[in-house]
This record gives C-alpha cells, sequence and structure tokens, in this order.
C-alpha cells in the first residue's frame, strides 16, 4: 500500500470514527429513520454541490442504476440500522461492533465471490476480532438485552458493508469515486424518503432536536458521509475491497479518542492493548503477500 493510500486510510478512520459521537447525540432526540434519512440526504446534497464545484461532468456511463441499487445496500441500510444501535449504544460500542466489517469482506468474498482466502488474511481478521473484543471489555456498559439488539444491528450493517464492497468494485469500477458517491447517497436517500414521510406522519419526534443536533447532522451528512464516501470509493479502486474494510479495525481507536476527547470518556490500558492487538491484525491483513519463483 502508497504512503498516500494509506493516509487516506487513517483519515477514513478518524472520519467515521466520529460518526459514532455524532449519531449517539441526534438518534436519541430524532428517533431512527429520521436520523438515517437526514444524514444521507444532506450527504447526497453536499456531494451535488462537490461535485458541480469541481465541474465533474455528470456523466455515470450506464451505471447510475447500479449507484443507486449500491447506494441502498452500502449507504440506506447501515445508516437505518446504525441509527438503531446509536439509541442503545455508547459510540465506542458501534464503533467496535463496526470493527466486524472485514471479517463479513473475508466471509463473503470467499464464499460469493471466488476470493482467495489466506492463512495470514484469516489470523489478522480474528487477532483484530480479539483487539475489538478487548477494547469492548474496557468500556461502561453490560451485556444485557440492549446490548445485544445493538450489537446485532451493527452486525447487519457490516453485513451489508461485506457485499457493498465486491459488488462496488463489479458495478462502479472505473467510475470517478465523486460520481460514484453521489449515485450512492442518492439511492439511499431515495429508498430512505418514503420511510421518513411515513414516520413523520405516524410518528414524528418529540422533539426535533436545538442547533446540537443539526449542528451534529451537518458534520454527520458532509463530513462523515459525503467527504468519506468520496475517500471510501477511491480507496477501493487502489487497493481493493478486503484492504479497505480493514478501515473498521482503526474506528475503534480513533472513537475511543474522540470519546475521551471531546466526552470525557475514561480510558484504560484495555483500550491500549487493544489497539496493539489491531495494529498487528492491519499489518497481517495489509502486508503484501509473499511471491515464489516458478
Amino acid at each position: 500500500m502508497s504512503p498516500i493510500a494509506l493516509a487516506r486510510l487513517l483519515t477514513l478512520a478518524a472520519v467515521w470514527g466520529a460518526s459514532f459521537l455524532f449519531m449517539r447525540i441526534i438518534a436519541p432526540e430524532l428517533g431512527t429513520v429520521p436520523t438515517a434519512f437526514f444524514r444521507v440526504s444532506i450527504a447526497c446534497l453536499g456531494l451535488v454541490a462537490i461535485v458541480a464545484a469541481a465541474r465533474v461532468r455528470w456523466d455515470f456511463n450506464g451505471k447510475l442504476g447500479a449507484c443507486l441499487l449500491l447506494g441502498m445496500i452500502n449507504s440506506g441500510i447501515p445508516a437505518t440500522f446504525y441509527s438503531v444501535a446509536a439509541q442503545v449504544l455508547p459510540a465506542g460500542y458501534s464503533a467496535i461492533f463496526n470493527a466486524t466489517t472485514p471479517l463479513m469482506g473475508v466471509l463473503i468474498g470467499a464464499l460469493f465471490f471466488r476470493e482467495p482466502m489466506t492463512a495470514s488474511k484469516l489470523c489478522g481478521i480474528f487477532l483484530g476480532l480479539f483487539g475489538v473484543g478487548i477494547l469492548s471489555g474496557a468500556g461502561p456498559v453490560a451485556l444485557d438485552l440492549a446490548l445485544l439488539q445493538g450489537a446485532l444491528a451493527c452486525l447487519a450493517a457490516t453485513t451489508c458493508y461485506g457485499f457493498a464492497g465486491y459488488l462496488a468494485r463489479r458495478w462502479v469500477s472505473g467510475l470517478d469515486s465523486r460520481l460514484s458517491a453521489l449515485g450512492s447517497m442518492l439511492g439511499a436517500t431515495l429508498m430512505l424518503t418514503p420511510l421518513f414521510a411515513w414516520s413523520a406522519l405516524t410518528q414524528p419526534p418529540a422533539s426535533w432536536g436545538g442547533w446540537q443536533v443539526w449542528l451534529s447532522l451537518l458534520g454527520l451528512g458532509l463530513l462523515c458521509t459525503a467527504f468519506a464516501y468520496i475517500l471510501y470509493f477511491r480507496l477501493l479502486a487502489e487497493i481493493g475491497p478486503v484492504k479497505a474494510s480493514t478501515v473498521t479495525f482503526m474506528i475503534p481507536v480513533f472513537g475511543v479518542l474522540w470519546g475521551a476527547w471531546l466526552l470525557d470518556e475514561s480510558l484504560s490500558m484495555g483500550h491500549l492493548y487493544g489497539g496493539l492487538l489491531i495494529g498487528a491484525a492491519l499489518w497481517l491483513v495489509l502486508k503484501p503477500a509473499r511471491v515464489t519463483s516458478p
């Protein structure tokens, strides 16, 4: 992996780590569907502005339909599940469970896309999950039904991510990353619009929140979704879906650090040990395969 790609990977991890903090602020106030809808619709508007400002030619090369469908799988459904989790889990926990994405990617790739499974990748994935387990044990939440429900919602989201990484490489390969992100957010917005309308009419939030909620929505939509998905599609093209998915191993580290800095959450040695294990897992998954001479 080139230094530039690694820098993009670290930037994406830091940005997506912050997204769980924003959702933790927003979801208890607005509810599941409004949180997910505003996230993707604000991101869609932001991407329209980015594409227009950059004077990118609006030519999807016949792949607009694929982008819309991909957006439902990669953005609409996961955003909804993470909004469910944000109502019952601390921000750091959602980030920690999100780190199962590479495991889902490896398993889905082996089962459905004929991707080779190497011992190094497998060891790296499980070592990373062990590090995630140590991080989760260092937190304040006891194992109960709410934690289980939130965890299942996160796992459903990471399963979608696992499929989406491979589908993106097949469906939108060669497309400008800004157009891929825009089409994806447009598909997610179209999917969630009728659900949001029904939710607003039948079960409107008791409060639409104050300035803190809406500033968090802007950060979630513009920075953590619009900007982040441009980076993500760029990384998919550069390093492939499995290596790109390892960003989720770094997200818990950034999530914990953001929480300690902005929310005064406590740190422990468990966070250090978990972070070191996650770093070792990244090296195993990202290291170049050994080439044997004929």
